[in-house]
Parts: structure tokens; sequence; C-alpha cells
């Protein structure tokens, strides 16, 4: 298995080779630069040298007479307090009158082959090879009270002397160096590890996989989520929360914005309130939409980073309710026909087991055209099967209950509205028939009928359904729509009308609430059937 360097490996070593490649062009080029700046500076001082000697009104008298001894004299005095490597005097013709080094050269020719501008009167700074070695030399003429040419005055350094002087300086620089070196050795291993504990221990490839995994996980969650920052600032945003809050512009448009700006503000955003605590499926207004909202905070190491924000379309959550309550419902109908054919069938069973079998024919026939009467009624009125299934076991239910249910005569469905799915409108009759006989159960025994009546004409289906209960009231009229808002003190109620008047509201229909005559009330539906009108008709109450 072939060996991977850990993240942190890698970026020390990345940072020790990044650090050392600089030093070394910097070094390089400093090296250089320290060399020609000594060059420079020990140029101008053996001139500056050079020059002020030639100046000395004692040596121009020595040289002019060639007095070896008097030169010697003052030259071992002024070479010993300078930091030159060699002086040299010579005289107009280019022949030593004194070597600071070697004395035995006295009387001999200069060497060098730079003495030409020196004996025209020019001073000049030359490197050379010359009597002791390749040198920096600075040469000045010497010259009399006419302004004649009569010496020549060479001041040195050598080279190797120089170099020594640099490498001295490159060498504390280097020092100085290493120790930034190593001081930077040990901030990038302590870098590279804070950097592998800011991210988990884990290695840039294994982050990179977490990322596209939270990503595909955000995409495939039903719910919006929105992640914020510690400003309130949007980090992430899943596709189902732009959906839900009808949002336009890329994600990465949506990054960095305050909620604020994409959410109207609400009591749930306020920040106090936030840094409290956590809330979970608190029911909001996010934008106009009611949604089930839920906030948790985001800590890391006991620091607040942020809060996680999901949310999901209340109807669709009231919806699911409702329509489990409904299957409810449904069994619950299934039940009271079960029961009643049983009670039918022992009834029958004890008139066969006494022998009265007359009476047992009589049953037969009284029970059997009571429920062909209402099966062919409901069969032949009503276009849809499930329809009339649903009917019928309310009418079962009703009857169980004391209340009975009546069937205007007038009442035939031919076909359902583009609008409205057979579903819903199984829902929208289902609900209103049980509201009808809970307000008639609370009427008593003396309470009239449930009156049914359900006819769709080339522009509406109209469905009314009238009882004789304990009736609404005209201020709270508007509110029975409403979510939650109910009557009742028992069971999964405040959710019916909801559904019915989110459903009529869906196909484009109108609910009206009205006074029944002597008392209870009246629903009255409208949904337009999307058909031309050929006739006009009359719609009733039953």
């Amino acid at each position: 298995m072939r060996f991977r360097p850990s993240f942190q490996i890698k970026l020390f070593i990345y940072l020790v080779v990044l650090f050392v490649t600089l030093f070394s062009i910097v070094g390089v080029y400093y090296f250089h630069d320290i060399e020609r700046q000594l060059y420079e500076d020990m140029g101008v001082r053996a001139k500056v040298q050079a020059e002020e000697i030639a100046l000395i009104p004692s040596l121009i008298t020595a040289v002019e007479n060639k007095d070896v001894s008097a030169i010697n004299r003052l030259m071992r005095n002024i070479s010993a307090h300078s930091d030159a490597s060699y002086m040299v005097i010579g005289d107009g013709k280019a022949m030593h009158l004194f070597h600071s080094i070697y004395a035995d050269r006295v009387g001999k020719a200069l060497v060098g082959d730079d003495n030409v501008d020196v004996l025209a009167g020019k001073s000049s700074t030359t490197v050379r090879l010359g009597g002791i070695g390749l040198s920096l030399r600075s040469k000045a003429p010497i010259l009399n009270a006419q302004g004649h040419v009569i010496g020549i005055v060479s001041v040195g350094y050598l080279t190797s002397h120089i170099n020594t002087l640099t490498v001295e300086k490159a060498i504390r620089i280097l020092v100085a160096a290493a120790t930034l070196l190593l001081a930077l050795f040990t901030f990038s291993w302590f870098f590279s590890r804070s950097i592998k504990k800011q991210m988990f221990s884990l290695e840039p490839r294994e982050i990179g996989l977490l990322v596209r995994q939270q990503k595909a996980l955000m995409e495939s969650i039903y719910e919006g989520v929105i992640a914020i920052d510690g400003q309130s600032r949007i980090a992430v945003i899943n596709q189902a929360a732009k959906k839900l809050l009808n949002l336009d512009a890329p994600s990465r448009e949506l990054r960095g914005k305050p909620l604020e700006e994409v959410i109207a503000p609400v009591s749930f955003f306020d920040r106090q309130v936030m840094l409290e605590k956590d809330i979970h499926d608190e029911i909001c207004l996010f934008n106009n939409l009611t949604v089930v909202a839920s906030r948790v905070r985001i800590m890391l190491e006991d620091q607040l980073q942020g809060w996680v924000i999901t949310f999901r379309d209340c109807s669709d959550i009231d919806r699911l309710s409702i329509q489990l309550s409904q299957v409810q419902r449904y069994a619950d109908n299934l039940r009271v026909m079960r029961h009643e054919q049983l009670n039918w069938t022992a009834t029958l069973a004890g008139l066969l087991h006494m022998g009265r079998y007359d009476e047992a024919i009589r049953y037969i026939e009284a029970q059997s055209e009571s429920a062909q009467e209402l099966l062919d009624f409901v069969s032949a009125r009503f276009c849809s099967p499930r329809l009339c299934g649903l009917l019928l076991g309310k009418y079962a239910r009703a009857r169980e209950k004391g209340v009975e249910l009546a069937f205007d005569p007038a009442c035939e469905l031919t076909h359902l509205p583009p609008t409205l799915s057979e579903t819903e409108l199984m829902s929208v009759i289902g609900n209103l028939l049980d509201n009808a006989i809970e307000a008639t159960l609370l009427r008593g025994e003396n309470a009239g009928p449930v009156e049914v009546y359900i006819v769709s004409t080339h522009a509406d289906l109209v469905i009314e359904v009238a009882d004789q209960g304990v009736g609404i009231a005209p201020e709270r009229r508007e509110q029975i729509f409403s979510l939650g808002v109910t009557s009742k003190r028992e069971g999964d109620h405040g959710l019916g009308l909801h559904l019915v008047a989110s459903y009529v509201s869906h196909a484009g229909g109108t609910i009206e609430v009205s006074d029944n005559s002597p008392t209870g009330s009246v629903f009255s539906v409208f949904i337009p059937n999307g058909l031309p009108v050929h006739s006009t008709g009359t719609t009733g109450k039953a």
C-alpha cells in the first residue's frame, strides 16, 4: 500500500520548501549586493586616502627631492593607522619610492599597467593584479607647486580581504536567517496542526467528499433548510426552501445575504429569542406562507456559530392529518355497516331458528326494500362509485347515531369539475356531513334530519348540506374555516372545514354559510364546472 502523507505533514513540507527557497534566493541576492557594496565602499575609501596623502606638503617635498628615508618615515606612520592592505609611493616615472609591505621593491617599476591616467593628472580606481596579488586600488597624482605630476600615491585593498569581510557579513546574516527559519519551521508545524484541528483531523479529499455528500443530502430533503451564521447571514439554502419561499436567485447569490432580505422579519427570527433556546415545530408566517418551523443552534467548542432553520408548508401537514382522519372515518363507516349487517343477520338467524319462516321472509323483504331503495337512488344519481360508497357509509353511521340523513330527490352528479379531484370531492362532502351530524347530535332528540343536495349543472357543481342543529353565530362564520378553530372538545377537530375551504378555494369555488329554518345552518358550496351553459336551471336547498 502506497504511503500517503497526511495534510499536516504535506502542509508543513510545502511551507518549509517555500521558506527555504525564498531565503536561498534572497540570500544569494544579498550576498552579491553586499559584495558590490563593499567594493564600492572600499574603492571610495582608497580614493579618499590616496588623494589626501597626495596633498601632504612634506610628502610632496620628499617626492620632489626623492628623499626615500623621509618618505619612508612619513608613510610608515600613515600606513600603521590605516586599514588598507598596502600603500605605495612612486615617482614621476612610475618607479617605487615606498612600499608598505615589501621595502626591497624601492627603485623598481610599479606593476599593473594603470599608471598612464595618473601620470596625466587623473585619479583612478581599478582592480588589478599587483605585486602582492589581486587588489582593489586607487591611485592619485602628486603635484608640485607648478602643477606638474611628480609622483603617484597608491592605496590598495586585497580582494581576498574584501571577500573575507563579505563572508563575515554573510555569515552573520546567515545565522540570523537560520534562526528565523527555525522560528518559521516551528510556526509552520503549529500552524499546520492548527489547520488540521480546525478541519476535525479530516483530509482535504475527505472534506471535499463531505461537502458533496452534504449538498446531495440537502437537496434530497423535502423540507426547506436554511443555515445562517452568527450575524444571521445565509450560509446554506436548499432547493426546497427556495421553492417554498418563491426564490429564483441561484444559491450562490443568496449566500452571505442577511436573512431579513430573504424572509420578512417575524418574531421567530428575533435575535434575543434565538439566543435563549431552540424551537421545534412552531407555526410561523414566512413570506405569507404558513409553515411549521424549527430552529437549532450550531455550537462549536461552546461558541455559537449560527443556526439551522427547517420548515415545511403547514398545509401539507394539515392535509395529511385530515386525510388520515378521513380514512379513519371511512373505517368507522365500514365498521358501522358491518355491525348493522351482523345485527340484521343475527335477527334473521333467530327467526329461522325459531321456525318463524313467514316473519323471516317479511323481515328480509322489508330490509331489502329499504336498503335497495337507497342503493338504487345513490347509484343512479351519482357517477362516482367511491362517492356512492361514502354516502352509503355516512347514511349508516348517521342512522346508528340516531340522525336521519335525507337526500333531496333532485340530487344528480353526472360529472366532476376539472379543477376538483374525486378524492377532494369526497373530502369536501364527507367533512360537511360529519359537521352537520355532530351539530345535530348537540341539539338532542328533537333535532330534525340532515338534508343533502348535490347537483352538477353546466355552470357549477352545487353542494348544500343543511342541519337543524345548534347553528353558528354570524360573527364566527368567517373563523370556522381557519385551522384549529372548532366548537368540539374531543377528537381530531379543527381541520375538516379548513381542508374544505382549501379544496374549494383551489378549485376556484366559493362557500356560503347561512341560517337554516327554524334552526341550524346551511353550508353551500359552488364550484365552477368549466362547461358552456345551455340552459338556466334552479337550485334550491333540500
